[in-house]
């Protein structure tokens, strides 16, 4: 089997059905238990980034095998998932809040995240689970932050 083919199904994730939806789960798992006792932001940072490198390269060639964002690439939700996860203090409830917001950016789309997927090849593939990631990473850090603050201040 080529290897492109077991990096963009994540070993045959995305052959399942709701493969999108486990392999982000099985990444929060991952994430959960690399990242509870490992602090270092420089490797989650590295991680993110070559888990998008490389989903770019597999998904640029299984395009002309599998067709364009076929849904047994699912390394572009793992690489979304991570980016979702990216600067988060790690705990069960941020982890599946994390995942929730994710999956909802992924699936719905929203705030021209359906555009990126015209991007060509693995560009397209990856870029709008990318911006998912961020928009979830986002939005989970403000609410962090913001209840770490307000328990501070003892509002």
């Amino acid at each position: 089997m080529n290897i492109h083919k077991i990096m963009a199904s994540c070993f045959g994730i995305g052959h399942l059905k709701g493969g999108g939806t486990i392999a982000a789960a099985i990444t929060s798992i991952i994430w959960y238990t690399v990242f509870f006792y490992q602090t270092s932001w420089h490797l989650s940072v590295a991680t993110s980034l070559c888990i998008v490198g490389l989903g770019i390269w597999s998904g640029n060639k299984v395009d002309a095998l599998w067709g364009k964002d076929s849904s047994k690439v699912v390394i572009d939700e793992v690489a979304g998932m991570c980016i979702a996860l990216l600067f988060v203090p790690i705990s069960v409830v941020n982890v599946l809040i994390a995942l929730f917001l994710f999956r909802f950016f992924d699936i719905v789309k929203p705030l021209y995240i359906r555009k990126l997927e015209a991007l060509p090849k693995g560009w397209g593939v990856m870029m709008d689970d990318v911006v998912a990631g961020l928009y979830a990473n986002v939005l989970l850090n403000v609410f962090v932050y913001q209840h770490s603050i307000a328990t501070w201040l003892h509002l």
